[in-house]
């Protein structure tokens, strides 16, 4: 028999659990155990994961909508679809929702003074901006309105930052401000470089944590009633009577209408279904990660003057107290390729210099690079094919994606709305509470939950101070962690400055633990991501 614990997670769940014996029918029952009774969070209360799986049953073959991918956009649109009476599934071929663009940029909310004037991009990355704080504050993510710099260190580019003011007022930005007073914008980022002649001030500028933002959306719309497979990797889709066949590794699934949001690779189904063909090139940025000593190094995102492939190479603080250098953006073929290059580095750290001085930059911690999805026309495409009802493009989103991708999610649900004639979910909940951080209590608080549960007074990770107690939470919460990375993107542990080295083998042992999951079939990231491979005395 296993030991019988109970963890008590205030203002979240509770949950009575069994350690996973070697016995398989004791785990079969533990497993059932832990389903039976876990309960899904919300900010209106709590409700269990039998009301989900009651509500799950008994579903057509036909699922209404099926959304491939579950990047920012994919589960935004599942997030809004969710507040219809609807049978919605999202396919995602990762083994967690935030496995592509959306775990790799530059976590910046713009303000909406770059897109072109009159575009749907701009449209709807103003939109996004002005939604951000009330969906911060309804699903319990990190944001912060910090504001941003767009920097001229050059008298003879002034019109153009004039330009971009003016660009970004005609697309309803609020508050733009051109600064060349050099003690004014030298009070307010002392760090800038000395070249520097003038700035675009955007107080309505914001900077978010991208892996909570994305895990919120999917939790929510899962807790509403949206299903999500992961580990199904779409291959084709067919047409077929009354709607479509989606041919995946895990089967054929079918659905009446299609939301394509698979990022790099929406143009590849779109194409596929359309004779009006789009093509999506995968535009790689790299970006260098600072240790939190270097977090206040400026207090604003800084951004350099846009040029053909963007913004730029910007410096920013992090929501959680570090400091951000990148992108570039380097144009390549291979939509997986997101593998850092020492060029790509050295480019950042030498552009990034240009507008920002003394970057402290012996304090990187870790880089890594992200893949745009860049359509030649640099347009969202946010509609229902004319050559292909029922098939709903959610593609080319590339920055400011993440800014928009409230309002990205809101204008699928309504073309799925008004095409499919939906009925408001009575049921819906909007809200959604995020994994507790001991650090937000006070010490009186802090100790009372110790001393309720244990597990929130065992540090794990030490760099990030990160407790058993948020990643149990991380692990047993709706879509729960899977992966190292999974517990990763929902505590930080592992995103410090030893960058898991301390905190890998803790991390693993609870997955052992709570998922009953072998050590050696335990993933970084999920596929062939293995850590362990065997054990030394089986060698002797």
């Amino acid at each position: 028999m296993g030991v019988e614990t109970r963890l008590v997670c205030p203002a979240f769940y509770e949950a009575v659990m069994v350690l996973p014996t070697e016995d398989s029918s004791e785990n079969a029952r533990c497993t059932q155990r832990r389903i039976n009774r876990l309960a899904v969070c919300s900010g209106a209360g709590v409700r269990t994961q039998d009301s989900i799986l009651q509500r799950r049953k008994g579903t057509k073959n036909m699922y209404d909508v099926i959304i491939i991918g579950a990047g920012v956009a994919g589960s935004a649109s599942a997030r809004e679809l969710s507040r219809y009476r609807v049978n919605a599934c999202v396919l995602e071929r990762e083994e967690d929702v935030c496995c592509g663009t959306s775990k790799a940029n530059s976590a910046i909310v713009h303000a909406g003074y770059d897109a072109p004037e009159g575009s749907l991009m701009a449209k709807l990355n103003v939109e996004g901006n002005e939604m951000m704080p009330a969906l911060s504050k309804e699903l319990d993510f990190p944001f912060s309105r910090c504001g941003s710099f767009v920097v001229c260190v050059d008298e003879e580019q002034l019109p153009d930052l004039q330009a971009l003011y003016e660009r970004g007022t005609a697309n309803g930005v609020r508050d733009l401000e051109v600064i060349t007073d050099q003690a004014r914008f030298r009070e307010m980022e002392p760090n800038l470089a000395d070249e520097v002649v003038g700035v675009l001030y955007a107080p309505t500028a914001g900077i978010v944590c991208p892996f909570n933002l994305n895990i919120a959306l999917a939790e929510n719309a899962y807790t509403n009633g949206i299903d999500f497979k992961f580990n199904t990797e779409v291959q084709t889709i067919r047409k077929i009577e009354g709607g479509w066949a989606i041919d995946t590794n895990q089967g054929v699934y079918e659905t009446r209408y299609v939301v394509n949001a698979a990022g790099v690779h929406a143009d590849h189904f779109h194409n596929m279904v359309s004779e009006t063909k789009i093509h999506i090139t995968p535009r790689r940025g790299d970006y260098c990660l600072l240790d939190k000593s270097a977090g206040n190094h400026v207090s604003r995102t800084i951004f350099a003057l846009p040029g053909k492939y963007g913004k730029g190479v910007l410096v920013s603080p992090t929501v959680h107290g570090n400091l951000i250098v990148g992108p570039t953006a380097i144009d390549i073929e291979d939509k997986e390729a997101t593998a850092t290059t020492r060029e790509g580095l050295d480019e950042v750290i030498s552009k990034a210099g240009m507008n920002v001085k003394d970057l402290p930059m012996r304090q990187v911690i870790t880089s890594f690079a992200g893949l745009r999805a860049h359509e030649d026309h640099h347009e969202f495409i946010v509609e229902e094919l004319k050559d292909a009802p029922g098939f709903v493009d959610c593609a080319g989103i590339e920055s400011p994606g993440l800014t928009s991708c409230p309002a990205i999610g809101r204008m699928v649900a309504g073309i799925l709305r008004d095409k499919m004639g939906l009925e408001p979910n009575p049921d819906f909940v909007g809200t959604r509470q995020g994994i507790l951080d001991p650090d937000t209590l006070t010490k009186e608080e802090r100790a009372e939950l110790i001393r309720k549960d244990p597990a929130y007074g065992n540090i794990i990770c030490r760099c990030e101070m990160v407790t058993e107690g948020e990643i149990l939470d991380a692990i047993h919460r709706p879509l729960g962690a899977r992966s190292l990375d999974g517990i990763k993107r929902r505590t930080r542990a592992g995103m410090g400055r030893c960058q898991a080295g301390f905190c890998t083998p803790r991390s693993m042992e609870l997955l052992h633990r709570e998922l009953g999951i072998p050590m050696t079939e335990i993933t970084k990231t999920g596929g062939r991501s293995q850590l362990v491979v065997g054990f030394n005395k089986d060698r002797i």
